[in-house]
């Protein structure tokens, strides 16, 4: 009965979603208590919405913070090189432009932090996207995407908690898979040619007032003029929606109005802009990169620290500090809003004991002459099951058991940690995550959009990254 609940419970949240019924944070707050209800469990939603809560407070607190330290970083100028630097290459290119996003996630990965990638990404390419009316759909596809195949590094999360769990060397595990994850990341970069091709077709070649179609850009604040593409692109660039850069009618001159507010973090004479403080900025942001990596505090701490010594150092007089924490305060409330309703969805799912009995029901759901074949049983099932549930939940949950079930057939715990980590492309993208709630907040994204856009691209590459790992004798 809980099996059949819990699975209910999820396909309700995602179906309402995804139709627009309901907001993601009004889902996450208010379906998971009837169906708590419906297990006869009502009277415990309290103690399971607390420790959900507290399980994600950390979290939370580190979004606020991390949030608050990289719009200072935004605002003082730290990213503008990277956005000119992305100009020179995409040339106003689509499909370059796409490429580049797949590009600048996956370095920006090697922090090991989803919500540091997703901020970092987003901030500088959102500009672009909305400038030359670029679907931003697209965008936090590709980006999810490739932070998903990074976010395997041994301490991105995935690796160690496969590690803990099997009582295995996190090396062991990750460095055979590098072969693998580096086709899953080939494979994410021609899914970005593939749909920067589509979108270069839709729109036509752009470019930007007074410069021939393919010349670098070099100047955000020109208006936006179609070339290459006719009145077709200047017709398809115009009237975008807000949420999905798609769209049609309207003029290049009032595209150009449309995006203004688009480029105007990035507006070269802001008055925020701190140049003389630029190798500090570029010091402490590699500084608190590097401690998160080697895990000298937590990373709330880290978060916490440096927001606190960023504001202080670039404005020190206290209504500069006041208008700055103003500016990002609606990303701040948006996504530490959305945290704390997702506890609501984590505790109630995990307390009434939902999450084991669906993980304990797909796995005696595979047949006994399965258990030779363990591994590839346990990449196929990572991929629903990442997505559905919290890497904790299917790490420490499930992983034991498949290995337990793999090693009665000569399966080695080596290969089930591999295989598990098969599915992280599409857990980014999970509603579990809530780093993903950051992508899509500051990309102005519907979560639903995102969702339907995404998920088959990112199960796609899961696929790629189980077949190359068949094809390299790893899993």
């Amino acid at each position: 009965m809980l099996t059949i609940l819990g699975f209910a419970m999820i396909t309700t949240f995602l179906v309402l979603i995804m139709m627009k019924k309901m907001s993601p944070i009004a889902a996450l707050v208010l379906i998971p208590p009837l169906f708590c209800v419906a297990v006869g469990q009502g009277a415990k939603l309290g103690d399971y919405v607390i420790d959900g809560v507290g399980n994600l407070a950390p979290t939370a607190a580190m979004l606020m913070f991390a949030i608050v330290y990289f719009g200072v970083m935004i605002d003082v100028g730290l990213f503008d090189p990277i956005v000119r630097g992305i100009l020179r290459f995409c040339k106003a290119d689509p499909m370059r432009i796409v490429v580049g996003t797949a590009v600048l996630a996956a370095i920006v990965s090697l922090d090991g932090d989803g919500s540091t990638t997703f901020m970092i990404t987003v901030s500088a390419m959102y500009p672009l996207y909305k400038r030359l009316k670029m679907s931003l759909v697209v965008m936090t596809g590709v980006a999810a995407t490739a932070n998903g195949v990074m976010n395997t590094l041994p301490w991105g999360g995935p690796t160690a908690r496969a590690a803990t769990a099997l009582k295995l060397d996190a090396g062991d595990i990750f460095v055979p898979m590098i072969p693998a994850l580096g086709v899953g990341l080939a494979a994410v970069l021609l899914l970005a040619v593939v749909l920067g091709r589509r979108e270069r077709k839709r729109i036509g070649l752009l470019t930007l007032d007074g410069e021939p179609a393919g010349q670098t850009v070099t100047e955000p604040e020109t208006v936006l003029v179609a070339a290459g593409g006719g009145d077709r692109a200047r017709r398809t660039s115009g009237g975008a929606d807000r949420g999905t850069g798609t769209g049609a009618g309207g003029s290049a001159e009032s595209a150009g109005e449309d995006v203004d507010e688009g480029f105007k973090g990035l507006d070269p004479n802001r008055p925020t802009l701190r140049p003389r403080l630029y190798w500090f900025n570029a010091g402490l942001t590699v500084a608190l990169l590097a401690a998160m990596i080697m895990e000298l505090m937590p990373i709330p701490v880290l978060f916490l620290l440096g927001a606190a010594l960023a504001l202080t150092v670039n404005f020190p007089h206290m209504p500069d500090q006041r208008a700055r924490i103003a500016a990002h305060a609606d990303n701040v409330l948006n996504v530490s809003g959305m945290v704390f309703a997702a506890a609501v969805f984590t505790g109630v799912l995990s307390g009434t004991g939902m999450v084991e009995h669906m993980a304990d029901w797909l796995v005696g759901a595979i047949p006994e002459g399965m258990g030779p074949h363990m591994a590839i049983v346990t990449g196929v099932l990572s991929i629903p099951l990442t997505y559905f549930m919290s890497n904790d939940g299917f790490y420490f949950g499930v992983v034991p058991v498949l290995a337990e079930a793999g090693a009665a057939h000569g399966v080695s715990p080596l290969e089930i940690a591999r295989a598990s980590l098969v599915g992280q492309p599409l857990h980014m993208s999970s509603p579990l995550v809530p780093a993903v709630y950051v992508l899509v907040g500051m990309a102005k994204v519907e979560f639903g959009d995102h969702t339907r856009f995404t998920v088959k691209w990112a199960a796609l590459t899961s696929l790629v990254v189980l077949a190359a790992g068949l094809l390299f004798g790893i899993v």
